[in-house]
């Protein structure tokens, strides 16, 4: 992102003409900030040569799976639709890691049949897939005691967490391996996303490692992903650098401790492709209240979810004219509800200071790479909005605007179903 003539440019590109090209609400991903971020976290973890595999839950876009395929990415997957993406992508099985969560026997079969690397959450699930596949290698996740995250809704760890095997279970999973004949490979967890404390990362990783220490022949240990970034002005960044080299650090004492060397897995998602995305809205309506003056856009949280799902802060510019005499404003949607505002805080509606918006002008959420488009619906039945890669002043449609047509596909005798399943 950068400001040209008091306008916002986005990968080289003005955000007004891709505005007019592409039409409003519209997606923008800058490639080059997915590409530096994938750099970083490489150069930050050099030291260990961590096994990269992307959560594609924060945003499956195929182009943008490709960009992460040509960095040496690999794929963090956990449900079967993603799995048929990547491997259609040309991700190999054994770059992909499936982690599911409360997974069918179907389903579970399924990923078997394809030889794609499992971690398994539960006992149950343990004891269904040792009948699946006796003999079989498995992975663990494992619930380290400890949560963390921007949000309770994305705290993964501790006793409130639906997800993993709580760590005290030791003896019960033994047992199950023992009677199928398993072989653990691997140790996973996760504790949260969008952390920005190392404190709380390196907490949940000594957990982890004493999970992991009381088992032989480990090949791997996955501390999960979560690595937040700074949505919020003045918010300091995770420091990455620091935090690589501390669990590189302790990652050598352990495999030294332990007797073998092992690999370590991480499972970025955010951290890679949030700060590359931009909303582009337009100003549709303004209107006054005696607490706030509300700026009405094209858009909605049917395409923006955080700021009401977790009252989660996105920067707002005024892109037509990014700096100007300030009037503070509410940002509000096009949805009938209430909520549908995205100037959101951890209490409620705030509003920002913004250079008076006028009707017609566009307006930039920052910071929508991940958990965006991935997170949209089609509520109040209004189609999701085209995505754009940009980069070196070029642009790209990646995702076409939803059609009447389109929406109405998968209603039998009102649209022609594609016959995909």
């Amino acid at each position: 992102m950068d400001v040209r003539e008091n306008r916002l440019f986005l990968g080289g590109c003005a955000a007004e003409a891709l505005a007019r090209e592409f039409g409003t609400p519209l997606y923008v991903y800058e490639e080059e900030v997915i590409r530096s971020q994938c750099r970083l976290l490489r150069e930050s973890f050099a030291a260990v040569a961590p096994e990269l595999h992307y959560a594609m839950k924060a945003n499956f876009n195929p182009a943008i799976l490709l960009i992460l395929k040509e960095e040496g990415l690999g794929i963090d997957a956990v449900s079967p639709f993603e799995l048929r993406l990547c491997l259609a992508l040309g991700f190999r099985p054994e770059q992909i890691l499936l982690t599911g969560n409360n997974t069918s026997p179907e389903e579970m079969a399924g990923y078997l049949a394809l030889g794609v690397p499992i971690n398994i959450g539960s006992l149950v699930e343990l004891e269904r897939y040792g009948r699946l596949n006796p003999g079989g290698r498995v992975a663990l996740r494992i619930n380290p005691d400890v949560g963390a995250g921007h949000h309770s809704h994305v705290i993964t760890g501790g006793p409130e967490s639906k997800f993993g095997i709580y760590h005290t279970e030791h003896e019960a999973i033994l047992a199950t391996l023992r009677r199928h004949g398993l072989r653990l490979v691997g140790i996973h967890s996760h504790i949260g996303t969008g952390i920005l404390d190392t404190g709380e990362m390196l907490k949940a990783m000594e957990i982890t490692l004493r999970a992991a220490a009381r088992f032989g022949q480990l090949e791997f240990i996955d501390f999960g992903g979560g690595f937040g970034v700074p949505y919020r002005p003045g918010q300091q960044p995770l420091p990455i650098r620091q935090l690589g080299a501390a669990m590189a650090e302790r990652f050598a004492a352990f495999c030294k401790d332990y007797g073998r060397p092992l690999r370590m897995k991480l499972e970025p998602g955010r951290f890679l492709v949030a700060q590359s995305g931009t909303l582009l809205v337009r100003v549709t309506n303004l209107q006054a209240t005696p607490a706030h003056t509300f700026v009405g856009t094209d858009s909605g949280f049917n395409h923006l979810v955080r700021p009401i799902l977790y009252g989660a802060y996105h920067e707002v510019l005024n892109a037509s004219r990014v700096e100007g005499a300030a009037r503070a404003v509410a940002v509000a949607g096009n949805i009938c509800e209430s909520g549908d505002v995205f100037s959101q805080g951890a209490e409620g509606i705030e509003d920002r200071l913004l250079p008076a918006p006028e009707i017609g002008q566009l307006l930039a959420i920052r910071d929508v790479g991940a958990y965006g488009m991935s997170l949209s619906s089609q509520y109040n039945l209004r189609p999701r909005p085209p995505e754009v890669l940009v980069g070196d002043g070029r642009s790209r449609l990646i995702r076409r605007r939803e059609t009447y047509e389109g929406l109405l596909r998968d209603f039998p005798g009102f649209g022609e179903p594609d016959g995909s399943g």
